[in-house]
């Protein structure tokens, strides 16, 4: 029997052309950012427009950071997400009632630099329904975001996490790299955002097809009968 395949979301799109590379090849997540500092940004009119243009079997997820609930219900109002991506430093009493209020599963993101990161995880598995790892960054790094800043953390540290794969990988993925996160770690679900961008914010649908192709030669290599 095969085993379960890594998934793919295509984090940060800004536009409908993006969206349609990301759909046609396949990923089974879409992300849109609310969040102002980020170059992915998007306002919540701009969000209806392309909630519009995403009909399809893919499930839509806001990613959000430290969010309060009235902006929460203004998310739901424009893109109306089957997720939930928190990305900030949301406790997990915050967690909880985020998905009590609004119904969704929730995606919270754990950043990663050391083996004592991984401290946090007992706190958060309980009220999330999917733990995302990034890179943390270092706390003098200049113009940093909570996410999508393009680098990789030690693929190693999750070793010890216990998790066997049912998690959410981010943070420096593209297509060159992406093989092997497959084959180290197994993820539930690849996510990827500036690792397909020609620029901050701005997708390549090349790039989103090559990503994907690179997903679906790693999965067919690691998950074959």
């Amino acid at each position: 029997m095969a085993l379960r395949q890594s998934k793919v979301k295509i984090c940060g799109l800004t536009d409908a052309p993006a969206i349609e590379a990301a759909l046609s090849a396949g990923a089974d997540y879409l992300g849109f950012v609310f969040y102002e500092p980020s170059p992915r940004h998007l306002s919540y009119d701009e969000a209806a427009v392309l909630a519009g243009a995403s009909d399809c079997p893919a499930k839509k997820v806001a990613l959000t950071v430290d969010a309060n609930d009235r902006r929460l219900n203004d998310i739901f109002k424009s893109l109306n997400p089957d997720l939930l991506q928190l990305h900030g430093e949301e406790t997990p009493e915050r967690v909880s009632h985020i998905k009590n209020r609004f119904g969704v599963p929730i995606i919270k993101a754990i950043k990663i630099a050391s083996r004592d990161d991984l401290a946090k995880i007992d706190d958060y598995l309980t009220v999330a329904d999917i733990l995302l790892f990034d890179a943390k960054m270092a706390p003098d790094a200049k113009n940093a975001l909570p996410g999508g800043n393009g680098i990789s953390f030690d693929w190693d540290i999750l070793d010890a996490a216990g998790l066997n794969g049912k998690f959410m990988l981010s943070g420096g993925l593209d297509a060159d790299n992406v093989a092997e996160a497959v084959a180290h770690l197994h993820p539930e679900i690849l996510d990827v955002s500036s690792g397909v961008e020609r620029a901050p914010g701005k997708k390549d649908p090349e790039l989103i097809r090559g990503f994907m192709a690179a997903v679906a030669k790693a999965n067919q290599q690691e998950y074959a009968a």
